[in-house]
């Protein structure tokens, strides 16, 4: 696979901010990537730099093997897409996409069929014609993001492109996304999002930052199935992370609860968190605690139970499961053969 992305040590400063450091990455041609962190975390920042919008402090950028971190954006052939559409409300669908098309001083019959091809892509040419104004959010977005295809990127880059949409429009924009992918194999993208199921659903592999730096890398079922770590695990997936004591290669100690599961690399004694997902937790004889919560979401119910010892934990059962009232006690266990193990 040939490199399309590099980032080499890249860091970005605001006054005394660091808002970017030390950031290092590679994305190859055909590859998604997703950066993944909350708000300030500098995922925003790396896009920014890689696109020409903020000067890095030190550190290049590369595209296709081509230093541009001194080029401005217009030089750099990339397709963006940002979460406030950015189309301009005074032209037609079709004259937005177009426009980057004319700026490169295009040919007018090929602009006119290349404007035709990126909106039957995005499934928006009976659009063609009406205004921004006209357009739902999804539609919008549709059309930027055939906007920034239109010149054939090698590199397209998405700044939480789904955050201002609602959750049915997000589903499916996902869902477009990723036929968009499939169509489109051989191009790079550099997926910005803080939201786990945007990142999964659509990357290959995923950057988990936090305070402008790395935290951990790799294919998304493997960060999702196995975390390297605290963050990553609670951030990607909604963890409870149970602190627990390895007491020999295939047994752990767990507040008051014995629990059989690959050690891993650990040995006896080392202090380790147990990470289990909500839907890995059922209710039956193990640990007893307190029913402190109950969230009805349709298909399930969300529980936080009190557990001494152990902390807080949340699981999801099935919403025509009877209940205990809050504040009654209730026993949960994790499934068989559920959970891995997190340095601590």
């Amino acid at each position: 696979m040939s490199e399309a992305i590099r980032f080499d040590n890249v860091r970005v400063d605001y006054g005394r901010t660091r808002a970017l450091a030390d950031f290092s990455l590679s994305v190859g041609a055909g590859e998604t990537v997703a950066l993944l962190g909350p708000s300030g975390s500098g995922k925003s920042t790396a896009l920014k730099a890689l696109a020409g919008f903020e000067r890095p402090s030190a550190g290049r950028v590369h595209l296709a093997g081509r230093d541009v971190t001194d080029l401005p954006p217009y030089e750099r052939g990339l397709g963006v897409v940002v979460q406030q559409y950015a189309l301009f409300p005074h032209m037609r669908v079709a004259d937005n996409v177009a426009f980057g098309l004319k700026a490169r001083r295009t040919a007018k019959a090929i602009v006119k069929d290349r404007v035709a091809e990126v909106l039957t892509m995005v499934g928006m040419a009976e659009f063609a014609h009406r205004y921004p104004a006209e357009l739902s959010g999804g539609q919008q977005q549709r059309v930027a993001i055939a906007r920034a295809l239109a010149p054939a990127p090698e590199v397209l880059l998405l700044d939480e492109p789904l955050s201002a949409l609602d959750a049915k429009l997000r589903q499916d924009m996902i869902g477009e996304l990723q036929r968009l992918r499939a169509d489109l194999p051989g191009i790079a993208m550099l997926y910005v999002t803080h939201d786990q199921v945007e990142a999964l659903s659509l990357a290959d592999r995923i950057v988990v930052m936090r305070d402008g730096r790395i935290v951990d890398s790799g294919p998304a079922a493997g960060l999702y199935r196995t975390p390297p770590s605290p963050f990553t695990a609670s951030f990607l997936g909604d963890a409870n992370l149970v602190p627990t004591v390895v007491v020999e290669t295939d047994v752990v100690q767990a507040g008051d609860l014995t629990v059989r599961l690959d050690t891993g690399p650990f040995t006896a004694g080392d202090p380790t968190l147990l990470c289990l997902r909500p839907h890995e937790i059922e209710v039956g004889p193990g640990w007893t605690g307190r029913l402190s919560a109950v969230q009805w979401r349709g298909a399930s119910y969300r529980l936080a139970v009190e557990v001494d010892g152990v902390g807080p934990i949340r699981l999801d059962v099935s919403s025509t499961r009877a209940l205990p009232e809050v504040g009654q006690q209730i026993s949960i266990a994790p499934a068989s053969g559920a959970g891995v193990l997190v340095p601590s």
